[in-house]
């Protein structure tokens, strides 16, 4: 699930195509190097799995190690003991009411030891966040895929933008053919002065659709270098004998079964909410008692003087060593409601989690019969489309003859060119949605992988390509 092995083996199996054209594969093998998406999600799993080695070392044994040098003052008012001996080290007569000043000195050093026996929210925090580990792993495979769509989405949208700027300016150059046409056809008065200004009219109208052509097409190239981190400037297309078919002959509910079982998004949902439940535990172990064992070595010492009277007496001093050990045995007993409260919060996040899971799954099973559906419906669309654009093409060149022998007005010769723009447009639109369309549905069954970039890819050829390439401004 990290990229850096696939991307190493795309680019061995790409080393001998490194000089060809940039076709799908390579593209997506840039995006994988670049994209920031896929990037945030891969730092975001390695924050996440983090917590799981930050919850295991609660439950591990902990060591420390300490040293402390304190000074301290004191000034006080000399008293006698009762039977009025005095009580200063040196036996000196100190008479009652003298200032006494006392400095001392404290010195201690050592090391510590702590290992936990039994506490039960640690553990069932550690649960949690294994889950939740595991899950940034489905998450990560999920954003996988979801660059694999982007990336086919955004290399598609520049081949149907290019095909489009070709279908505009065929059109535009139709329609100036046929206002020169109309304009000597007045001039000779065989034409009315209403067909010059139609052919006008639907000619600055087709000058305008190639400039928004172009500026789409131009605006594809910069949404695919979003994704690639660098531009990409020849592409393969699709060739103009393309069948589209089903990439398996699995029923749509096998298709919603194996997405339910093994879609990335919704298996790493589902951990969530398992994460979730674990929590609820987590929460009422606030009520369980908790033992620990305890151990160190230390080492201490005391010193210091006591001024009175002008002179200075020395203080006994004091030290001591050595080991500890001890069990620590904890059971709460009240803390203001606090436990109830976050169990009941733990309840509610639950619950919360798994309405989340149900929304998504619900979800997940309409875009899956959705993809099916729309898949196997593009065969035919595909086909229509093409045969539209054969009898819309047909149709043009019958008007255009009709137009020359009496037959046809000047009107029926532009309703057409502008039918035949539309289909040829509409066809494009369609082929590349088939395409697109079989990816959705693999990924919705969770089963989108580098195969069936592979396996679209080898639909696409550079020959294909040669009548779509950009102006140069755009390149």
């Amino acid at each position: 699930m990290i990229r850096r092995p696939l991307v190493l083996a795309l680019v061995v199996g790409l080393l001998p195509a490194a000089a060809s054209a940039e076709d799908l594969l390579q593209t997506y093998e840039q995006a994988r190097q670049s994209d920031p998406s896929l990037s945030q999600a891969e730092s975001n799993r390695l924050a996440t799995k983090e917590g799981r080695i930050q919850a295991r070392a609660r439950l591990l044994p902990s060591l420390s190690a300490d040293a402390k040098l304190t000074k301290s003052r004191s000034e006080s008012v000399y008293r006698a003991t009762r039977n009025g001996s005095s009580t200063d080290p040196d036996d000196v007569d100190i008479p009652n009411g003298t200032d006494v000043r006392s400095d001392s000195t404290n010195r201690s050093y050592g090391i510590n030891a702590s290992q936990v026996l039994f506490d039960r929210s640690l553990i069932k925090n550690l649960q949690s966040e294994n889950k939740l580990s595991e899950a940034a792993d489905f998450t990560l495979e999920s954003a996988s895929q979801d660059l694999i769509v982007r990336t086919a989405q955004a290399y598609f949208n520049v081949l149907v933008a290019l095909e489009n700027l070709a279908a505009a300016e065929a059109a535009e150059t139709a329609l100036q053919k046929q206002f020169d046409y109309t304009t000597k056809r007045l001039e000779v008065g065989l034409a009315p002065i209403t067909d010059v200004h139609e052919a006008r009219a639907q000619y600055d109208n087709a000058r305008a659709l190639t400039i928004t052509a172009r500026n789409t097409v131009e605006d594809s190239y910069q949404g695919l270098s979003q994704i690639t981190g660098q531009p990409v400037t020849t592409l393969k297309a699709l060739p103009a004998d393309f069948k589209p078919n089903l990439p398996e002959t699995r029923q749509v509910d096998a298709w919603v079964d194996n997405a339910v079982a093994t879609n990335p998004a919704l298996r790493a949902r589902k951990l969530a909410v398992e994460s979730a439940d674990i929590g609820v535990e987590t929460a009422r172990s606030g009520h369980w008692p908790t033992l620990s064992l305890t151990g160190g070595y230390g080492d201490n010492a005391t010193w210091g003087d006591t001024h009175a009277l002008g002179q200075t007496f020395g203080q006994p001093g004091s030290a001591s060593h050595g080991p500890s050990i001890g069990l620590t045995f904890s059971v709460p007993l009240y803390a203001g409601g606090a436990v109830q409260s976050g169990v009941r919060q733990a309840l509610a996040r639950r619950d919360a989690a798994q309405d989340q899971y149900e929304l998504e799954r619900r979800q997940l099973v309409r875009n899956t019969r959705n993809a099916y559906q729309t898949l196997v419906a593009g065969i035919s669309e595909v086909e229509a489309r093409r045969l539209a654009v054969v009898s819309a093409q047909a149709a043009y060149d019958a008007s255009q003859v009709g137009l020359e022998v009496g037959t046809r007005t000047v009107l029926d010769v532009l309703n057409n060119q502008r039918t035949l723009l539309q289909a040829q447009q509409s066809y494009a639109q369609s082929k590349y949605n088939f395409l697109l369309n079989r990816l959705l549905l693999e990924q919705a069954a969770g089963s989108l992988d580098i195969a069936d970039v592979q396996d679209v890819n080898r639909l696409l050829t550079a020959e294909a390509a040669t009548n779509l390439a950009p102006p140069p401004t755009m390149r």
